[in-house]
């Protein structure tokens, strides 16, 4: 789909969006066609139950006096409430409507209003966001789709004041969105297609934006003492890949700052291993690399943008299958850092990969902080459900912002505890580590966390665990059902607000 934007004026073809405020008070351009269509607006109003709240909607069919083939309102409710999560609903919620019309195009109308938290073009950006997060579908499997079934819509103008501020706003989040739909791409893609080797291939695109990547093999990784990851990998005929990835965008006098680094669990396809995972619901553990998926689409964000931040992300690779090579409990493993690991669990793998991910990133590196994001436990979502990813630090600053910033684009995230008392169901009588906790079921996340710590040797650090936010059942006006994106835009924001150009 197309986007533009213009300055205010009633489009001679395809459809219009105009606004309505709280108790049905119409916006300047919405009392200009009102008064074009001789009162149709108001009368459509008046005998349904649309009141300009925002989430309301009201479609008039070929109104006379106009030469558009439909007129929607949306509701906005009071304008100085506006937020831009506000506008991207909108967008998004307008792609879905007109799609199930039919409709070819559409110009969306926003006007000044005195009061607003933030001006008309910015909002107007916003929506345009929103609607290109709305249109997104992953399709590349379906080859017989029924007509009534595909997407109409291919132009979107939104008209504002100050539209060229819009457009170049709309400029940055557009390079933002197209790293939001890579992870959305990547975190959608079976197993059989996104494997270690063809997951590095997608990272190495990125080159083509600037993006240095590199990727090590298993004889690299081997000799740099990875005992943790490849033991992951050893049941799979899939060779395992760690993939760095650098965007060096600071210039002048913070070229030399230290970067910021992310760092993700790739686990391509999760079968559990020797510890095998029951059958139903299998199928979906072809996205716990979703937290690979993210940086990667992080990384590209930032690339597409021109991010002014220096920024690293490295990905562990790896598939968990139940081979006759296949690690088995019981196998004690040394990572990276040279401290051992018990593994009692092999479907506890996600933790293993970030072991040595994040002691190489540290130890390569030296950034500024790491923030690792897995889909690494099922506890997490029967604590927080689908609504927050889990968040656990060693750093109070790097919490807060995090926090803030998942309020800020609507990806939020729930700090909880951590601590001595829990990390001492990791010490295993015969290892260092390993790689379960005793207690049971009991705080499975948090001894997770208590387990990563272990490998990022003091460096200001956050885990989200996006075990719940990964990917969706429920089709939400810019989510859709599937691969959801998250984290992209969450950590885009900390950089923004916090680092970049600082």
């Amino acid at each position: 789909m197309k986007f533009a934007f213009s300055e205010i004026s009633l489009p001679k073809r395809g459809s219009l969006a105009v606004a309505v405020y709280a108790d049905n008070v119409l916006s300047p351009t919405a009392k200009d066609v009102d008064k074009k269509t001789k009162g149709a607006l108001s009368r459509a109003m008046t005998t349904s139950r649309f009141k300009g709240k925002p989430g309301d909607f009201l479609e008039i069919i070929a109104p006379s006096g106009l030469e558009v083939s439909r007129v929607i309102l949306f509701g906005l409710g009071e304008p100085e409430k506006l937020t831009p999560l506000d506008m991207e609903s909108l967008g998004g919620s307008l792609v879905k409507r007109l799609n199930a019309s039919g409709a070819r195009s559409v110009t969306v109308i926003l006007d000044e209003l005195s009061g607003e938290e933030f001006k008309a073009n910015e909002a107007a950006a916003s929506v345009a966001a929103g609607a290109m997060l709305g249109s997104y579908r992953f399709r590349k499997y379906k080859t017989n789709v029924e007509e009534a079934s595909e997407p109409t819509l291919t132009r979107m103008t939104v008209s504002c004041k100050g539209s060229a501020t819009a457009r170049k706003a709309f400029a940055d989040l557009e390079a933002l969105v197209e790293g939001v739909f890579l992870t959305r791409d990547l975190v959608s893609e079976p197993a059989n297609t996104l494997y270690p080797e063809s997951f590095a291939a997608r990272c190495m695109e990125l080159t083509e934006l600037g993006v240095d990547v590199e990727v090590l093999d298993e004889a690299k990784m081997q000799r740099l003492g990875m005992g943790a990851l490849l033991g992951v990998g050893q049941g799979s005929k899939r060779d395992s890949r760690l993939v760095i990835m650098q965007w060096n965008g600071a210039t002048g006098r913070k070229a030399g700052r230290k970067p910021l680094a992310f760092v993700g669990k790739g686990v391509c396809f999760d079968t559990g291993g020797i510890s095998l995972k029951p059958a139903g619901g299998m199928e979906e553990m072809k996205w716990d690399m979703g937290g690979a998926g993210t940086v990667t689409g992080l990384m590209k964000a930032l690339a597409g943008r021109k991010a002014k931040i220096n920024v690293v992300g490295v990905i562990g690779l790896v598939e968990n299958m139940p081979d006759g090579n296949a690690q088995r409990p019981g196998d004690i493993v040394t990572s990276m850092s040279g401290q051992t690991i018990e593994v009692l669990n092999t479907d506890a793998e996600g933790r293993l990969v970030l072991a040595d991910a994040l002691w190489y990133t540290q130890d390569r590196f030296k950034p500024e902080f790491m923030i690792d994001l897995a889909t690494l436990t099922g506890a997490i979502i029967v604590t927080l459900g689908h609504e927050n990813a889990g968040l656990f630090s060693n750093n109070d600053e790097l919490s807060d912002r995090l926090f803030e910033a998942g309020k800020l684009v609507g990806e939020g995230v729930w700090r909880l505890p951590m601590s001595k008392d829990y990390a001492k169901q990791i010490k295993s009588p015969i290892a260092d580590l390993q790689n379960i906790g005793t207690g049971g079921r009991g705080a499975g996340s948090i001894v997770a966390a208590e387990f990563l710590q272990k490998f990022v040797n003091d460096v200001p650090w956050a885990h989200l665990d996006i075990a719940g936010m990964a990917w969706s059942k429920a089709d939400k006006p810019t989510t859709p059902k599937g691969g959801t994106g998250y984290g992209v835009r969450l950590l885009d924001r900390l950089i923004r607000d916090h680092y970049e150009g600082k």
